[in-house]
């Protein structure tokens, strides 16, 4: 029997969760919060195998449980289950060492199937959160060269652009340049719309 505490700020999603995962024969969820505070006590009396955390939590974030589940080497699984597909939150959830993070929008079946991998010593990430941060570490661009687009995706002029930010004319032409020869492109739009599919900017 796999024993689970759900922590979700979210009375309704929190209930339905709960019933949703006692349907299962090896399932049995023995605690429940809707603030991290609770939970984090909770956890440390109860000992369940694995943790379902949301992130953005009134008293405790999801992130600030987990963090204090690694650091006290406690030996549950947690799987982070949010709406965030955020970098930032997907890079302190993998130094607080969880062992999941899942997107809210997955379906069911992905939830339960993580639980039994988690609990059997897997990590499981959402294959989106994997391909975002390895197109970021690609990222070829540099701070002035982001921040140039992402004046310029107002669709103002290249003297506009170099008065905003303090810079030439000709310093931004040689910006510009190097951000096409470097993403294979031939100005700007195309330049834009390959840093927003990447979510560089």
């Amino acid at each position: 029997m796999i024993k689970i505490y759900i922590a979700e700020d979210q009375s309704l999603l929190n209930s339905a969760l709960t019933q949703l995962l006692n349907l299962e024969d090896d399932f049995q969820v023995v605690g429940n919060a809707v603030d991290g505070a609770k939970a984090w006590q909770d956890l440390q009396v109860l000992k369940p195998d694995v943790v379902i955390l949301d992130i953005e939590m009134p008293k405790m974030t999801g992130l600030e449980v987990a963090l204090q589940v690694n650091k006290k080497n406690l030996q549950e699984k947690v799987i982070i289950l949010t709406t965030f597909a955020q970098k930032a939150y997907f890079e302190q959830a993998v130094l607080a060492n969880v062992s999941g993070y899942l997107l809210k929008d997955s379906p069911s079946e992905e939830l339960i199937a993580a639980i039994r991998d988690v609990s059997a010593g897997k990590t499981i990430f959402a294959p989106e959160l994997v391909v975002d941060m390895i197109s970021a570490e690609n990222n070829p661009l540099s701070t002035r060269e982001l921040e140039i687009l992402k004046v310029a995706e107002s669709g103002i002029t290249t003297k506009q652009i170099a008065q905003q930010l303090f810079l030439s004319e000709g310093t931004v032409r040689n910006y510009l340049s190097a951000v096409f020869s470097k993403l294979g492109v031939h100005n700007r739009i195309e330049a834009i719309k390959v840093v927003k599919k990447n979510k560089w900017l």
